[in-house]
């Protein structure tokens, strides 16, 4: 190097070169000092982890079961020609709504307006001759009191009257039945509600040997639900409700019932149950109910299958968990319970019914505890950690941001992989 060929032209004293050795004996000194001082001096403690917790309290909850089920009209009737004939005309709009004694279809009935006329002249006929038979024993009455007939004479004249009264009654009967058979070409709709498509079409021959079915009228204003409960879950929970863990969901004896959809939306209108069946399906276990839904705009269909819940009875004082919460294994069920001072233990729980995405918990936490719900993965042996209000996601999304305590997912994996969480 440069400085190493420079030549001195003066000789350096001692006493300067003293002076030099002792200045850098103190810098090392001072520079020793430091690096023991700072090797010395304990790490920064790590700031506590942050955990999303919800604080429960008792409440009083509607015990909900889901069960499948089918739609049903709530009366149907079946359209059929009663009397032979030929189909003249259809006098409704298939898919219609339709009304109790509407005319629906007319059906030849020259035959039965002839068969009318003949039996009114048979009655006809019949009167006649009872006028005649009446007047006839009327007269042999003083006769026979006066001995100017025979008394067979007599009784044989009350006879005829009596026949003839017979054979009036007859023909007025024969009358009536060729009323009713006329009146029965022209086909009427015995009940309210929507037709469908016709099953037969003008100039079709029917009635012969049976009543030909001409269309199908149902009334689907109440709608009937029919759906099936096993008989295991009734009777536990008759036991409940006998023991008094349970209480009914309203004052009256009919719970009430809420409709799914196919298409998983929930039907607007509430409706209410029923009826249990009395007995049980032998090959299933299952018993039979029925609700019944109002359906005024016709949204609901005969034949559609639906998820019904049903609300038959209430909880009182249980607490309500979202089920991340809860950690299920064979031993048992448990939540992470967060004290005050930040220290977390698991607690074991007894839980009863899920619905909307939640547990409901009977026994095992107390009012106003803290239940870890996410940020388990933060957790560092008997470390304190740090609770905060915890959110759903969807509700955080809904509010066009990410919930209370909840970090987005890119930093929470920059945290855990980064030096300081994974210890170095």
């Amino acid at each position: 190097m440069a400085a190493m060929n420079y030549r001195v032209s003066k000789p350096i004293s001692v006493r300067a070169f003293r002076l030099v050795i002792v200045a850098v004996s103190a810098a090392m000194a001072l520079a020793a000092c430091g690096a023991n001082e700072q090797a010395a001096a304990p790490p920064r403690a790590m700031p506590a982890a942050e955990v999303g917790v919800v604080s429960v309290a008792p409440r009083t909850f509607g015990l909900i079961t889901e069960l499948p089920g089918r739609l049903e009209a709530s009366r149907v009737a079946q359209v059929r020609a009663r009397v032979a004939g030929i189909l003249e005309k259809r006098l409704f709009r298939e898919g219609s709504d339709v009304k109790a004694g509407q005319l629906l279809f007319e059906i030849d009935s020259a035959p039965y307006r002839a068969a009318a006329a003949s039996a009114a002249a048979s009655l006809a006929r019949a009167q006649a001759n009872l006028t005649q038979a009446a007047a006839l024993a009327e007269r042999y009455q003083p006769l026979v009191k006066a001995n100017a007939i025979s008394k067979q004479e007599y009784v044989s004249a009350v006879a005829a009257h009596k026949l003839a009264e017979a054979d009036v009654a007859a023909a007025r009967a024969a009358v009536q039945t060729a009323q009713i058979n006329l009146g029965y070409a022209s086909v009427s709709s015995p009940i309210s509600g929507r037709i469908g498509r016709t099953l037969v079409t003008e100039g079709a021959l029917m009635g012969q040997g049976e009543a030909t079915q001409l269309a199908l009228v149902q009334q689907i204003d109440p709608m009937y639900v029919n759906f099936t409960q096993s008989s295991g879950e009734l009777l536990n929970l008759r036991k409940a409700l006998a023991s008094g863990r349970l209480k009914r969901a309203s004052a009256v004896k009919s719970a009430a019932v809420r409709v799914v959809l196919e298409d998983g939306s929930e039907y607007a209108e509430a409706g209410k149950l029923l009826f249990a069946d009395l007995s049980v399906e032998p090959t299933s276990g299952q018993v039979m109910l029925r609700a019944e839904l109002p359906n005024p705009d016709g949204v609901l269909l005969p034949g559609m299958y639906v998820r019904v819940r049903l609300e038959q009875a209430q909880a009182q004082d249980v607490m309500q968990l979202p089920q991340q919460a809860v950690t299920r294994s064979a031993t048992g069920d448990s939540v992470m319970v967060v004290s005050a001072e930040g220290k977390v233990t698991p607690r074991q729980v007894k839980l009863g019914a899920a619905q909307d995405g939640q547990w409901i918990v009977l026994e095992g936490l107390q009012n106003g505890e803290q239940v870890m719900v996410d940020g388990f993965q933060k957790l560092r042996g008997g470390a304190p950690v740090k609770a905060v209000p915890w959110q759903s996601a969807t509700a955080g999304a809904g509010k066009g941001g990410s919930a209370p305590g909840a970090k987005p997912k890119a930093a929470e994996a920059a945290k855990v992989m980064s030096p300081a969480a994974a210890g170095k």
